[in-house]
């Protein structure tokens, strides 16, 4: 197979996993009110069928980046895809919430194993100056799970049921594993032992912390359990760093974070993700509790937000290639946040749906820019011996974002409203959308905390290492 045939595989099984998997977290949101209807569950258990899946997806990413550097990327990325779908098959067949929420928790798990070895695959097969246009070409197609998440759940839920939802993913996931084991290349990074302590550490302590966001929005943030959860989550986030710095092999090396650049990028990939996560988790219900329309039509009427990414991602990636990532990723979140306010303010239970088109597309158009920008960026930041756990830790941040954004929007909801009426749904829908607005607009600071020009810095050999070639990444230590 010759070099050009290699990473043309490379981006197609690498994105089509990818698409898989963010199909996945987003083609429960519009089937949510079904599940609640069919399993009588409240706010706080519909928001943990998403935060199930979140947090056992943050949770592993490190540990699976760091399995790909030991046993195999291809072979972690392919058990990955392989427990994903089997995940899937049982989601599908899900007869009760506690099924359903552990079948997510597994799900996630596999989500883990394969969303940072596909960012580290594609990456090694492409030299460095491409890798934002190409994380862009990947984004832009990972951007039909963004679009076709919504409207495919929905039209599931209304044409058949809520649990034929995850059956989609079982043949997508039979394809990718098989193929993925015929043409993608074996490579491994530097063998370093598994931080188990640093696994049960960053893992307990995320749940706890968002177990006790979602506990303040339920019982109100001066509740014990709240309190004692939230405290027992930072603390155990600050052993996890303290940790860090003194393990011989840190899941996630405390050094990378000197690079001015890494560290923002990765802060405004949290910010990003915990901004898209909140407001998908709520508008799509706006849709459907408030305004009464059907699953299908709100995943139509999500569209112009969701399906940006299409056509904004490659060009994205495109400029920041061209001009460097700090303007196009500032831009995208002062965009996302600007759209998401004036959804906030149109929200009442009579406006009318084109209202909505133009701030649905700003936001969209935002999120575009965002989603291939903050990952190249982050990864460009990084010394090639370093690959994977980067593209680790980049995932894990946007996905301990999303279950922070949900958390945050959900408790900020429920202080304010709650979903028996319109009235009442629309009364809360507001201030969470403002507060998942807010997160944008800090995601804007940490944006401009980037080096302007990542390909100049590369030429200098500052802050930007080139990513190694396929032949180098593929050297067993």
């Amino acid at each position: 197979m010759s070099e050009r045939q290699a990473r043309a595989w490379a981006l197609a099984l690498t994105s089509a996993a990818f698409l898989m998997v963010t199909l996945d977290a987003l083609v429960v949101v519009t089937a949510l009110p079904a599940i609640q209807r069919d399993l009588h569950a409240s706010v706080g258990t519909l928001e943990w069928t998403v935060n199930a899946f979140t947090l056992a997806y943050a949770a592993g990413i490190i540990t699976a980046a760091s399995l790909g550097d030991r046993f195999g990327r291809r072979r972690i990325f392919t058990a990955g895809i392989a427990v994903f779908t089997a995940a899937s098959a049982a989601c599908a067949l899900a007869p009760s919430t506690g099924f359903l929420v552990a079948a997510r928790a597994v799900q996630g798990a596999g989500a883990a194993m394969v969303m940072p070895l596909s960012l580290t695959l594609l990456a090694a097969a492409f030299p460095a100056e491409r890798r934002a246009t190409i994380v862009g070409i990947w984004g832009g197609i990972a951007g039909l799970g963004v679009a076709g998440g919504p409207l495919v759940g929905g039209a599931i839920t209304q044409g058949l049921n809520w649990h034929w939802i995850f059956w989609i993913n079982v043949p997508i996931g039979i394809a990718a594993a098989t193929l993925a084991r015929v043409k993608l290349p074996e490579s491994r990074g530097p063998a370093t032992s598994i931080d188990l302590r640093g696994v049960a550490l960053i893992g307990g302590g995320a749940t706890a912390l968002v177990w006790g966001l979602t506990r303040a929005g339920d019982l109100g943030w001066a509740s014990a359990p709240a309190i004692v959860f939230i405290a027992a989550g930072l603390l155990l986030i600050a052993a996890f760093v303290a940790w860090q710095r003194r393990a011989r092999d840190p899941m996630m090396p405390l050094r990378l974070f000197a690079s001015r650049t890494f560290a923002a990028a990765n802060a405004t990939a949290f910010l990003m993700s915990a901004t898209i996560f909140a407001a998908a988790f709520l508008v799509v219900q706006y849709f459907q509790f408030a305004l009464g329309n059907s699953p299908l039509d709100a995943g139509l009427r999500l569209l112009p937000w969701t399906a940006t990414p299409l056509v904004v991602a490659p060009l994205a990636g495109l400029l920041s290639d061209r001009i460097g990532p700090r303007l196009v990723l500032a831009s995208g979140m002062l965009l996302q946040g600007t759209g998401l306010i004036w959804v906030a303010a149109l929200n009442t239970t009579a406006t009318a749906y084109p209202s909505f088109i133009a701030p649905l597309v700003i936001a969209g158009t935002g999120i575009s820019m965002a989603l291939p920008v903050a990952p190249a960026a982050a990864l460009s930041a990084a010394p090639p011996a370093d690959l994977g756990k980067a593209s680790g830790i980049n995932s894990t941040l946007q996905r301990f974002g999303s279950a922070f954004g949900v958390a945050i929007a959900a408790a900020v909801f429920t202080a304010n409203g709650h979903i028996a009426t319109p009235a009442s749904f629309t009364a809360g829908l507001r201030p969470a959308l403002l507060a998942a607005a807010a997160l944008s607009f800090a995601g804007v600071l940490t944006a401009l905390a980037v080096k302007p020009a990542l390909r100049a810095a590369a030429r200098t050999g500052q802050d930007t290492p080139a990513i190694p070639q396929p032949s180098e990444a593929s050297q067993t230590p």
